[in-house]
């Protein structure tokens, strides 16, 4: 039986060269592409565009934007427009964001889990085209609905699936959301935890554990030469662990290491600062948290993460060969 397989893409490549990566991967049997949305670097929605117009059967899926910046009729809109370009091919991966980038861009993320309910509830009634009227604490909508004129007047087939990191945020996905999208850089027996909150949250939902989709984003360095790949995934986490502080004590990181690394990091971070900071990374977290090095060691890294309920690894090339990454996780 296949293995189901992703790709997940970011900042660090050509946005070009990332068109010619994802039908790539649909000839190599992955099952869908993802478009990160994190730092102030590259908008998802664009990119997710050009992939669903470049390929045929690849799904494409935001991973992830954030409930804040976008109104509940624009996210909306946007979805139906994705699904119009590439029908039943869209998932809306949707997160709540993080500090201090929020906060420096003005946004206040008070009750980030009512944010989060009202975001996706509303969003799913509009996407089966529903005339929804809801005065919440962060949506008010009256009267509205997707006004399609021209075009597929049906319910859209747009599943959505919340990035969840915090325990009441994964249990309420369990009960709300069509799946979770788990987090990288995280130890594969974190899906212990993860699963039991979400089993809880379907339970809540009347439904099963089994309904919800649980793929997870896998940091993966791959090159043949096992120091080089490491040294490629020390850049990363260096940044990651500095500026996305939920991540770093999801990982088990200490306090000291992320306030070393914080201390010579700015905002962003420079390369120079990065090289600077790497060597506070040690291999074996590397080790623990990614799945870092040879080939080899890369697919039985990605088969921890299965072993724990990932339902669908989706492979974050840090850097080096993309294809031979690619290659690697094939599944045809």
């Amino acid at each position: 039986m296949k293995q189901r397989m992703a790709l997940y893409l970011q900042d660090a490549h050509d946005l070009r060269d990332g068109l010619e990566y994802v039908q790539y991967a649909e000839s190599r049997g992955f099952e869908a592409v993802w478009q990160a949305e994190s730092r102030l670097v590259r908008d998802a929605i664009v990119p997710m565009a050009a992939y669903a117009a470049v390929t045929n059967h690849l799904k494409v899926g935001s991973g992830v934007i954030n409930n804040w910046t976008r109104n509940i009729g624009l996210l909306a809109s946007t979805f139906l427009t994705l699904d119009d370009l590439a029908p039943d091919r869209i998932i809306c991966g949707i997160g709540a964001w993080w500090d201090p980038l929020a906060k420096n861009v003005g946004i206040d993320r008070t009750k980030p889990l009512k944010a989060m309910r009202e975001t996706v509830t509303i969003l799913k009634r509009l996407l089966k085209m529903e005339r929804v009227t809801f005065e919440g604490e962060f949506i008010h909508v009256n009267g509205i609905e997707l006004d399609v004129v021209h075009g597929r007047k049906e319910p859209r087939n747009v599943p959505v699936y919340i990035g969840a990191t915090g325990d009441n945020m994964m249990e309420m996905t369990g009960e709300i959301a069509d799946g979770a999208v788990l987090n990288y850089c995280v130890p594969p027996e974190y899906n212990i935890r993860a699963l039991e909150l979400l089993e809880a949250g379907a339970k809540k939902g009347g439904r099963t554990l089994e309904d919800i989709d649980r793929p997870q984003l896998v940091v993966c360095s791959v090159d043949n030469d096992h120091d080089k790949a490491i040294d490629t995934t020390r850049e990363l986490l260096t940044q990651y662990l500095a500026q996305q502080p939920h991540i770093a004590k999801a990982s088990g990181v200490s306090k000291e290491v992320v306030e070393k690394i914080q201390s010579i990091l700015g905002w962003p971070a420079t390369h120079e600062q990065i090289t600077k900071a790497k060597h506070l990374v040690p291999e074996e977290l590397i080790l623990r948290i990614t799945a870092s090095g040879t080939p080899e060691e890369a697919r039985k890294k990605v088969k921890e993460y299965v072993q724990n309920g990932c339902t669908c690894p989706i492979l974050y090339p840090v850097g080096g060969d993309v294809h031979l990454l690619i290659d690697t996780f094939a599944q045809d």
